[in-house]
Order: C-alpha cells, then sequence, then structure tokens
C-alpha cells in the first residue's frame, strides 16, 4: 500500500516540483492549498493576490493529476502568527514570522488538516533536507541545510520539534534552484517560470510602517546620530563578563546629534539602512538602536560604527530550542558552532 503524502501546494514553483518528485518516488500525492491573510492593508502594488496562488496550485494539481484540497487557517494564522509580530514590533523588537509560521502553522495546525485527509507525511517546497541518527537506541531527525547553498532554507525551520520533523519530508532539499526550474518546465508546470514570492509568509511583499499602523499608531519622533567616538563605546569590562559585554548600548538624545524625524520608533530595526530618507553625508545611515518609550531612533553612519557590533549575544533560557534534544547543552557547558542570526548570513565561527 503506498504511503500518503500530502504537498502544500503554495501556487510557486518550488512546492509544485515537491509534489512531482513525490509522485515519481512512488507516493500517493495529494496537493492542499492554504488561505491564510485576507487584509490586502500595506501590500506593494504588483504582489501577486491569494487567488492567483490557489489557481497556479489547482493548474498543478490537474497536470500532475492528484487531487486538490482548499482550507482557510486565517484565523490561526493571525492569533499565532500576525498578532505575535504586531507585539513584538510594539515592544521595540524584530520579529521573525517565516520561523513561527513553520513551527505554528506549516508544520502544525496545517499538519492536522493533513492527517484528516489520511496524510502518512507532510511535504513542503523548502530547500532544506532530513536526516535520521540513532543515539543509545533512539532515533533523532536531523535537520540540515539544503544542497542549494543559495537558496538553504533550514533557517526558518529551526524551532521544529522531533515530533514536527517525524512527519515532514522536503522533496527537492538536494536539488539546486535551476534544476527546479528545469524540472518545473519540462514537466510543463504553470509556475515553471512564476517569480518567487517574497515579503512576509502568506501576507507578501508589503510596505511595513503602512501594514503595521492596522494596530500601531504613527507619531513623529526624532532621529539622533551617534559618533563613533561615543565614550559609551569605550567603557572597560572584563572579557570574561559575558553578562556585561552582552548589555545593549543605551544612548539618550543627549549623546548625540538630532538629525531629522520618523514616523514611529516600532516601525524601525535595528541595522536597517532604507527607510530613513536622510542623506548627505559621507557614509551610509544605520540604524543602532531604538527606543520605543520615548520614541527615538539612534543612527551611526558606516558599516563599521561601533554601535553595530556586539561580541556576546544574550539568548534567554526558556528561548533556547534544540532541534536534537540530545545534543543540548546543560548548565556549565560550552561549545563550539557555526552560528547565524538572520537569513543568508554567512556562518560565523562561535561559542554557546
Amino acid at each position: 500500500m503506498k504511503q500518503k503524502v500530502v504537498v502544500g501546494l503554495s501556487g510557486g514553483v518550488d512546492s509544485s516540483v515537491a509534489a512531482w518528485v513525490l509522485k515519481e518516488q512512488g507516493y500517493e500525492v495529494i496537493g492542499l492549498f492554504m488561505r491564510n491573510w485576507h487584509d490586502t492593508t500595506g501590500t506593494l502594488s504588483g504582489d501577486c493576490p491569494w487567488y492567483d496562488d490557489q489557481l497556479f496550485a489547482e493548474l498543478v494539481a490537474k497536470r500532475l493529476d492528484i487531487p486538490f484540497h482548499y482550507v482557510d487557517l486565517s484565523e490561526q494564522y493571525r492569533k499565532r502568527v500576525v498578532d505575535y509580530m504586531f507585539s513584538e514590533y510594539e515592544k521595540g523588537r524584530t520579529p521573525n514570522p517565516d520561523v513561527l509560521c513553520n513551527r505554528e502553522i506549516k508544520f502544525d495546525v496545517f499538519m492536522e488538516e493533513a492527517f484528516k485527509l489520511g496524510a502518512d507525511f507532510v511535504a513542503t517546497g523548502h530547500y532544506c533536507r532530513k536526516g535520521e541518527v540513532t543515539v543509545d537506541g533512539k532515533t533523532y531527525y536531523r535537520l540540515l541545510a539544503g544542497s542549494d547553498g543559495n537558496k538553504d532554507q533550514s533557517y526558518f525551520l529551526c524551532q521544529l520539534s522531533q515530533e514536527q520533523l517525524s512527519r515532514a519530508l522536503f522533496p527537492i532539499g538536494d536539488i539546486i534552484k535551476p534544476e527546479v526550474r528545469r524540472i518545473a518546465e519540462e514537466q510543463k508546470l504553470a509556475t515553471a517560470k512564476r517569480k518567487d514570492s517574497q515579503g512576509i509568509c502568506f501576507v507578501g511583499k508589503v510596505d511595513l510602517p503602512v501594514f503595521l499602523q492596522q494596530k500601531l499608531a504613527a507619531q513623529k519622533g526624532r532621529v539622533v546620530e551617534i559618533s563613533r567616538d561615543w565614550d559609551g563605546y569605550k567603557r572597560d569590562i572584563d572579557p570574561a563578563n559575558l553578562a556585561e559585554r552582552a548589555k545593549p548600548y543605551i544612548y539618550t538624545p543627549e549623546d548625540g546629534k538630532v538629525i531629522g524625524e520618523h514616523n514611529g520608533a516600532q516601525f524601525y530595526t535595528i541595522g536597517q539602512r532604507k527607510g530613513l530618507n536622510i542623506g548627505g553625508r559621507p557614509e551610509p545611515l544605520f540604524i543602532i538602536a531604538t527606543d520605543v518609550e520615548q520614541n527615538v531612533i539612534y543612527v551611526g553612519q558606516g558599516e563599521s560604527h561601533p554601535g553595530l557590533y556586539r561580541s556576546v549575544l544574550h539568548v534567554c533560557a526558556d528561548e533556547v530550542h534544540w532541534v536534537r534534544p540530545d545534543q543540548a547543552l546543560h548548565s556549565g557547558e560550552s561549545r563550539r558552532f557555526d552560528l547565524r542570526i538572520r537569513y543568508s548570513q554567512p556562518l560565523q565561527d562561535g561559542v554557546v
């Protein structure tokens, strides 16, 4: 008896080819399209609306001769992803909705819908791979980078549990993007030349301040430029004192010079370069800190500005997630890893 796999058909080329690969491998394949967002507030013109996505998904299912189903998960998406996103921006933090969407939607509520259809596994078009390893007689699932280094999406799946991974398949994880496009054209799939989606998962490419203003009010505030020579960068800290080294720099408007206005500190993120619309300087301005309480943005000139750098980052203990529980560090232990703190950033050598 064939194993049954439900593929999350998004209307894009990656999930389309994932479905084709699974069918070639002998699985019984079912396509399931999920609609997760209705509001178009802040969506940039030219971005394909959800009904185009559904149409393309249906065309692919018809071409592959597989059953096609539709489910509306917008209520769960709003509660679990979008409300959290608004809450984090309101606090002056920058969330990653795609990471949350995978943990809470694609591999949770969507997975439940797939099981209602009798699925043994759920598959997506992510560029990542899954492996297995046995430790002391117990099987653990490994989340591995995709073979295409330019498209690897394992970062976005970093919050998945062993239970979620056990039922997940990533059919194109060992295929590079040009080959995916070639297969789609060869199989005459409607998505073969369709552009990749961008922006917030299931919402699309948005004007972020406009999108956030649905719940967060715009309010004029000051933009303050901090010099590279600010005294706070010269603080004398014991290199062994990790807690002190991890503390953020605290600026006040008196530490720099007011150079412009913004529409709300909560709409900006540390490291951001575009969107300030303040020019006339030898080097680009980067946001080095935001103060949502006082509604002040602090900026510095150039990529090498000391305000952009930290030698130690602090992660709260209750926010640490181990994909491999058997590899978890315990109190007092440390280990060297390759690290990244944002998608597509080159891996950095560091110690946890």
